[in-house]
């Protein structure tokens, strides 16, 4: 059996499928230091990166003092309703009929 496939091969019927057929190997066009970015590149990226990390910071630091400056605000703002209310409280204690009658409270005699 071996001398069959053998002889197969030696006369080309089943050895010139297997021969593998030359390919062109490319040749690079572009040099490759001309493509990358490079040093410069770099720098340019590392200084948009910088910047952009910078901006949010700041961002961020203003947004902060204006949450904590709405926050004073609405503190001042609950802490001088509460004076208006306890000043109208006061007031109107001081309106109330005493007798309950619907009457003015009678005025003292003047001497």
């Amino acid at each position: 059996m071996l001398h069959v496939i053998a002889a197969f091969v030696s006369t080309g019927i089943v050895g010139a499928a297997e021969t593998p057929t030359p390919t062109p190997t490319p040749t690079p066009a572009v040099n490759p230091d001309l493509v990358t970015p490079g040093v410069v590149g770099f720098i340019a990226t590392a200084f948009v990166a910088i910047a952009v990390i910078l901006l949010v910071w700041d961002m961020m630091r203003r947004i902060r003092r204006g949450r904590v400056r709405a926050d004073i605000r609405e503190e001042l703002d609950a802490e001088e309703q509460a004076v208006r209310a306890v000043e109208a409280t006061e007031t109107d204690d001081d309106e109330v009929d005493a007798a309950g009658d619907g009457r003015d409270a009678p005025q003292p005699p003047r001497s």
